[in-house]
């Protein structure tokens, strides 16, 4: 599937800035375009792979290079006066040779969260192509206004795209790391995730063929219906013998009873273990299976098991699969994407921490003007004294 990557934001750009090493380093193929939008000129400095000339430096009128202290309503603010600036960057890309557009941003802090669905209602209006989300989701002892500000991002962003993918960084912090180094570990895990989705089906010349094949039409199709989605991922370690002894026995250790059984495994494991958003599987509308790993140990059989074991625990008739073969790995994997879930503690407590929030803030005013039209008053009557 092609892409057009756009980075909104601190985490926004480091996730595209690592999408991009991905996909070289895999040969997957799925890039076709990376932007990084910021507010802060440090940030963007910090980019390695992003081209200097795909960067763009909003907001220097009101924050001059400093960023908006996250402040998403400066974000959005920003963001809105600026966009013919990105839209300048969006103009060098190949639009025609991309299936959909993904705009990328952390929902916690002040640029991205604030600034992404402006861009992302902004694409949609201009282009036909998808404009999906990756979200961001910050942890919860990132601090209050970081929770606060993804409680509200996430109701807009989740309005002005096709489908929002969403990484929760709360499920997936390691206790004793470091900031920075839990950080650059979630980043690398997104990437993995979402880029072996988007990898599947970009096949060069020369390379295997599926057996299955999934194609973008495959991806665009489970998340067309709108709504959030996540997505697992678990693999396994397999032995690939291809020396003189399998090519003189005709033997390379393949068992199809094995492969279907692993395969059938490696889909409940996928589903069932850790989400990039932790949700009840059984409330997702739509799903997707795809096997990886090497392509004498994928079968088409354990696909369709596969398939079949998530429309049971779905109850859903939109369950796709296919496999996406990597002749060099010796894992065997499955991800597994599940669209338009709707039973999702962690989006119900953000919606919760929002009610919350406005129900003080309008306490707090209310009591703001009580004791302003009190101090008002008094200094009334010292008046009428003198």
């Amino acid at each position: 599937m092609k892409l057009a990557l756009i980075g909104f934001g601190q985490a926004g750009g480091k996730v595209v800035d690592e999408f991009l090493a991905f996909d070289e380093r895999t040969g997957g193929g799925f890039v076709e375009s990376a932007i990084a939008v910021n507010s802060a000129t440090t940030d963007l400095q910090g980019l390695e792979r992003v081209p200097e000339r795909n960067r763009v430096l909003v907001g220097q009128a009101r924050v001059k290079g400093h960023g908006v202290g996250a402040d998403n309503e400066l974000g959005a603010a920003i963001a809105e006066a600026d966009i013919d600036e990105i839209q300048g960057a969006i103009d060098r890309i190949p639009v025609h040779e991309i299936d959909a557009f993904l705009v990328v941003a952390g929902m916690g802090g002040g640029t991205g969260s604030g600034g992404a669905p402006v861009l992302a209602k902004h694409l949609r209006r201009i282009y036909t192509q998808p404009v999906y989300g990756l979200g961001i989701l910050p942890g919860t002892d990132e601090g209050g206004i970081y929770t606060l500000n993804a409680a509200r991002s996430f109701r807009t962003f989740v309005d002005e795209v096709d489908n929002l993918l969403v990484f929760d960084n709360d499920a997936w912090r390691s206790a004793g790391e470091s900031v920075e180094g839990g950080y650059d570990r979630i980043n690398r895990e997104i990437v993995e995730r979402f880029g072996l989705l988007f990898a599947a089906g970009e096949m060069d010349e020369g390379d295997h063929v599926a057996e299955s094949v999934v194609d973008s039409s495959e991806i665009i199709n489970t998340l067309s219906g709108g709504g959030v989605s996540t997505i697992g991922y678990a693999s396994e370690t397999v032995e690939i013998d291809d020396g003189l002894l399998s090519s003189l026995t005709g033997d390379d250790g393949f068992d199809e009873g094995t492969a279907t059984n692993r395969l059938t495994s490696l889909v409940r494991k996928a589903a069932l273990g850790r989400l990039t958003l932790p949700c009840d599987v059984a409330s997702a509308d739509r799903g997707l299976v795809v096997a990886t790993g090497p392509p004498s140990r994928l079968n088409r059989k354990g696909v369709e098991r596969g398939r079949q074991w998530l429309e049971d625990e779905t109850g859903s008739m939109e369950i796709r699969g296919g496999d996406y073969p990597l002749p060099d790995r010796n894992e065997v994997g499955t991800i597994v994407l599940l669209s338009g879930v709707t039973d999702v503690p962690r989006i119900d407590q953000l919606q919760q921490v929002a009610i919350e929030a406005q129900e003080t803030t309008e306490d707090v005013r209310a009591q703001a003007d009580e004791e302003f039209a009190s101090l008002l008053d008094t200094g009334g009557k010292l008046d009428a004294l003198f």
